[in-house]
């Protein structure tokens, strides 16, 4: 199925955060602070306030003093970052917001901001992790799964001594900035006094309207948060920034809707980015290659005012069956706005490590480096002792290394050549967890025939309106076109934040158990006997062996307007019986210029293994993203943060690489059918994230197999090879 949302894309009529107008509505423009850590002595405003349609200018100084403890409920939650708002002169990281500019048109404010002059008093800051490994602190333990922070078993020293062969090295992956099409944008309009609506660019509606209320003050149901499209988002706009209440507040101060888009230079900083990590990671096998221990000591940064842990260390808990293991998160504390979610967090760093030190020990070994996965491939989650759901790995193996022909590699490295160009081919597991939460949604039958079905979850582009109108229909009865889907609003029933590759595990299931009450409430409406005894046909209604009438007949027979049902999904006890993840396996062809160390990659095939695929299309797109930021993770980005200056020096597209057309080869995404019958009714795993895990790591080890050089710190620049 196409996707249903497809034609508003590409005519323009989707409309976004920053496209939505209302009456008198004027502009607001951030100024953001210069130095990473200090104190504001003086703002002068004088000639930003007097330049032509600028209405007021926000600082310290004269912005409403805000609640200074929002409710316990707010702080628990793990994306409620800690936002400035302009309540004090100082400054924790450089692009801190420390103004705005609001004006009767964008390109004033603009202007104005340009025009606001601020003195500092500078304090010595520190935004590096190497000159701060001392001060490693253990994090509190917490996040989505209330993972440990720290996870022994057995004994790894041991491990260690009686091993034939060991690898320990140390592996870093850089500073990462989401770069979505859409950047973050909110208009703010006060209906009333204690009446807030957002339109917001956000990937948790009701997770932002909890956070807006509580640090304004207001009650959650004062505020209704609207988001109908986003432009990619990759965990950026799941917490709720500095920028959105700014919003609010300047709406409130001039009487009138506020729009404040947040620029490119500004997503450097104030809206999360993901955290350069540190691992050093130790192996061991056995004379015929048995895995005798693991360690995986993960380091990264956290802001110094707020706590974000990468967990990146995770994914050596698990993918590989070994009886001594250990796992260590610590973070840092720097003057650095504070890490966020990133696409795959904790697991895009953690699989892309851990998987250059597998291949490592698969040569050290001598073996293959797919043989010697299978040789430790776990039977069993060997973290919790738990059977898993369902896994297909040595199926993704085996498929994977036939469709790339895997058997045609040399073990050697250096030996394949054509000219002038290296040749290498490298592969590496993919693994990321299922993660679902309590969500509702509502459906309903109108008289002519056709079906709404609502939730308030948000769709990040990653084609939610069309998957949830499949799955409406299909439980329906009825063609897709006969289904509108409406989402993007705190109005409609509560879904959690579209993270963790978790929308469809959540609302999906949620929308299918709203679709079967529907079903129940009609059958009993027609008076037949099962949901199979009726059958929809445009406006007519039929019984099997029974009446047929129309639909708004029978609406009228029973005093009916419409007919609806509200129902919600939940996770069940079989998420504390079996470990639930999906898995891959990619394959990576690299060519590397011999003299230049110039690297391109020439092709790349990924087969995963997610539970039930419900639309091919969307699938395919979603699995290639992830493996398009694979090639991006190795080979591009890199937030380079300046130690003198403690900012981020290439904070623009011309200078924050990603992969453009060019640079992306024939990329193949397929995957294996698999039946999970404990995942969750409708028997899908994640599918947004695990793309981006192990794809870099496969072109890592190619990058190995074509030159005999082993790069451990990401991004992999011609530099490091020659």
């Amino acid at each position: 199925m196409v996707r249903v949302d497809g034609r508003a894309k590409v005519t323009g009529t989707a409309k976004y955060a920053a496209e939505f107008t209302v009456p008198h509505l004027c502009h607001g423009v951030m100024v953001t602070s210069t130095i990473a850590k200090g104190r504001i002595d003086g703002i002068d405003t004088q000639a930003a306030a007097s330049h032509p349609g600028v209405l007021k200018i926000l600082t310290h100084q004269n912005t409403p003093k805000l609640p200074e403890k929002p409710a316990a409920s707010d702080a628990n939650r793990s994306s409620a970052r800690k936002v400035q708002l302009l309540q004090n002169p100082t400054v924790l990281y450089a692009n801190q917001p420390v103004a705005l500019v609001i004006a009767e048109s964008l390109e004033s404010a603009r202007e104005a901001a340009q025009l606001v002059k601020i003195t500092y008093t500078l304090s010595r800051h520190s935004v590096n992790l190497e000159r701060n490994l001392a001060a490693a602190y253990k994090p509190a333990e917490g996040g989505s799964r209330r993972e440990q922070t720290d996870l022994r078993r057995g004994d790894p020293d041991a491990g260690f001594i009686q091993a034939e062969f060991r690898v320990d090295h140390i592996y870093s992956t850089p500073f990462e900035v989401h770069n979505p099409m859409e950047m973050h944008a909110t208009v703010a309009v006060w209906e009333a006094p204690e009446k807030l609506l957002l339109y917001d660019a956000t990937q948790g509606v009701f997770g932002d309207r909890e956070r807006v209320a509580n640090l304004l003050g207001l009650q959650p149901d004062s505020v209704r948060v609207v988001s109908p499209f986003l432009g990619g988002g990759f965990g950026s706009k799941g917490p709720t920034w500095s920028h959105v209440v700014l919003a609010a507040v300047a709406a409130r101060e001039v009487n009138r809707p506020v729009k404040l888009m947040v620029t490119r230079p500004q997503m450097f900083g104030p809206v999360g980015f993901r955290s350069h990590t540190r691992a050093r990671i130790a192996a061991a096998a056995s004379k015929d290659g048995t895995l005798t221990a693991l360690r995986d000591d993960t380091t990264a940064l956290t802001s110094s005012f707020d706590q974000f842990n990468e967990p990146a260390a995770m994914p050596a808990r698990m993918l590989y069956s070994t009886p001594n293991n250990l796992s260590t998160h610590r973070l840092v504390r720097t003057d650095i706005g504070t890490p966020s979610f990133m696409r795959a967090p904790g697991w895009a760093p953690g699989t892309n490590v851990l998987e250059i030190a597998i291949d490592e020990l698969a040569y050290a070994c001598h073996m293959d480096p797919i043989e010697f996965r299978l040789k430790n491939h776990a039977d069993q989650d060997p973290e919790k002792q738990r059977p898993w759901s369902s896994k297909s790995l040595k199926e993704c193996y085996r498929l994977g290394a036939e469709r790339f022909g895997w058997s045609r590699r040399p073990m050697a490295p250096r030996s394949l050549r054509d000219g002038a160009t290296l040749i290498g081919m490298g592969m590496a597991t993919s693994c990321y967890p299922v993660h679902r939460s309590k969500a509702a949604a509502r459906a309903t039958l109108n008289p002519d025939g056709t079906f709404l079905v609502e939730a308030g979850t948000q769709d990040l582009g990653t084609g939610t309106y069309t998957i949830m109108t499949q799955i409406a229909a299909d439980a329906l009865g009825v063609p897709p076109s006969r289904v509108t889907f409406t989402l993007g609003d705190t109005d409609l029933p509560e879904t959690p934040i579209s993270g963790g590759s978790q929308t469809v595990t959540s609302t999906g299931n949620s929308v299918k158990a709203a679709a079967d009450a529907l079903r129940e409430k009609l059958t009993q409406a027609a008076g037949a006997s099962t949901a199979a005894d009726v059958t929809i046909e445009g406006e007519r209604l039929s019984v099997r062996g029974g009446s047929s009438e129309t639909i708004r007949e029978m609406l009228q027979r029973r005093g009916l307007q419409k007919l609806e049902a509200e129902a919600g999904a939940q996770p069940g006890s079989e998420q504390e019986k079996y470990s639930m993840y999906s898995f891959g396996a990619q394959f990576a062809e690299v060519r590397v210029d011999a003299d230049l160390g110039q690297i391109r990659v020439a092709r790349m095939t990924g087969v995963f293994a997610s539970g039930r695929i419900l639309n091919p299309r969307t699938a395919r797109n979603q699995f290639m993203g992830g493996m398009v930021w694979g090639i991006s993770l190795a080979l591009h980005e890199n937030a380079m943060m300046d130690d003198r200056l403690g900012r981020f020096v290439n904070n623009n597209f011309a200078e924050y690489h990603i992969p453009v057309h060019a640079d992306v080869p024939s990329i193949e995404a397929l995957w294996v059918d698999e039946h999970d019958p404990y995942v969750n009714p409708l028997g899908i795993k994640s599918i947004g994230e695990i793309g981006i895990t192990g794809g870099a790591a496969a072109i890592a080890n190619a990058v190995f197999h074509a030159t005999g050089k082993r790069v451990r710190d990401y991004p992999i620049t011609l530099d490091k090879l020659l």
